[in-house]
């Protein structure tokens, strides 16, 4: 399988918690986020549901981009997200998964 620098936000739902992460599979991370798989963050703080990402050609800049915009404040994160997905859709029904209840 083929690996796919991303660098991802969570959310716990529209204004809610986030959560920024990098991976190469970025399926699986979902499936571990939902799932809470892996103990830590989005598993105390329900972050399920991905509302934003963005593919990288290689994993080091995807890696600076997850450092910088974890060091950004909130409403930058809210800006960037909204640009992109205004209705805080979950992006990951669009990878295959079944729709969270609300």
């Amino acid at each position: 399988m083929e690996r796919i620098p991303v660098v991802y936000i969570m959310g716990s739902g529209r204004n809610g918690t986030l959560y920024t992460g990098v991976t190469s599979d970025l399926p699986k991370r979902i499936y571990e986020h939902r799932a809470k798989a892996v103990p830590g963050f989005t598993a105390d703080y329900g972050c399920n549901r991905l509302v934003w990402f963005e593919v990288h050609a290689e994993m080091e800049p995807a890696i600076l981009r997850e450092k910088r915009i974890k060091k950004w404040n909130r409403s930058w994160k809210l800006r960037l997200i909204e640009e992109a997905n205004p209705t805080w859709r979950d992006l990951a029904e669009d990878f295959g998964f079944d729709p969270l209840e609300e």
